[in-house]
């Protein structure tokens, strides 16, 4: 059976003693340890499922982010990598970069680091792999060229600090961007993706992870995040300025980008 289709948010709850958890409201201070419930279990074959439930178009987006972080060949470079534990995306810009070219990923959930972590090790990469939350990042002021994230602002309790922390720890003329899943636009294809979100990519995750209900979660919470339009508001507000989004693959996904200037 579907699931229920549910509107994107264009806000977060009132009560700010609550947010949302897949469709449902939970306290607030609970819902870090449910997201990391979520990833302890998926952790091991986190992009595995990546590349199996977008069919590989989740490297095509990521090309995307690194086409627009472009780091220099010519001279230091920082990234900040933020819900990156597994490296990835910190891989990528690595590999797109000069000599010079630096990466420190930052996650709250240890599993995805020591994933990232052994990558890293087994490819000869040196990144800096730190557990820490988004919301209070341990980096000093003005300290990255860039900060990324990739599908995972959603998973934040408090978007809005983790917005002021990036512009926080970006340098003057740094840039923020952030991958994540949208509102599809293209009549039509809503349909067919939500049929493909409730249930051929929760029995994916049953298969390949043996969590289903983890799947279950994060095709809600990408129903849940607000639509491009507000989240660009929400950019703003926490001071990035030049703010744009792009809209890829119909809109299944969007590139948002601000700037500190």
């Amino acid at each position: 059976m579907n699931e229920p289709r549910a509107e994107h948010r264009e806000g977060f709850l009132e009560d700010a003693e609550t947010t949302h958890f897949g469709f449902r409201n939970v306290p607030l201070g609970d819902k870090q340890a449910m997201v990391d419930d979520v990833f302890h279990s998926v952790a091991n074959r986190y992009d595995l499922m990546n590349d199996l439930m977008s069919g590989g178009l989740h490297r095509a987006w990521k090309n995307a982010l690194v086409s627009a972080v472009n780091p220099p060949k010519g001279r230091a470079f920082s990234l900040l990598d933020l819900a990156g534990g597994t490296g990835d995306v910190a891989f990528r810009v690595l590999a797109a970069g000069g000599a010079a070219t630096r990466a420190t990923v930052v996650d709250i959930n240890p599993d995805m680091l020591d994933v990232g972590h052994d990558r890293a090790a087994a490819r000869g990469l040196m990144v800096s792999f730190v557990e820490g939350n988004a919301e209070a990042l341990p980096f000093p002021d003005r300290s990255f060229d860039a900060v990324t994230i990739a599908f995972g602002i959603r998973n934040v309790p408090r978007i809005e600090a983790a917005l002021g922390e990036a512009y926080r720890v970006l340098a003057i003329g740094g840039r923020f961007l952030c991958l994540e899943f949208s509102a599809v636009d293209v009549p039509g294809l809503d349909a067919i993706y939500d049929f493909y979100s409730f249930n051929v990519i929760p029995a994916l995750g049953r298969m390949v992870t043996g969590d289903a209900e983890a799947y279950r979660y994060l095709v809600k919470s990408i129903r849940q995040f607000p639509r491009p339009e507000s989240f660009a508001g929400m950019m703003r507000a926490a001071g990035l300025a030049r703010v744009s989004f792009r809209p890829l693959t119909g809109g299944i996904v969007a590139l948002h980008s601000g700037w500190r200037l």
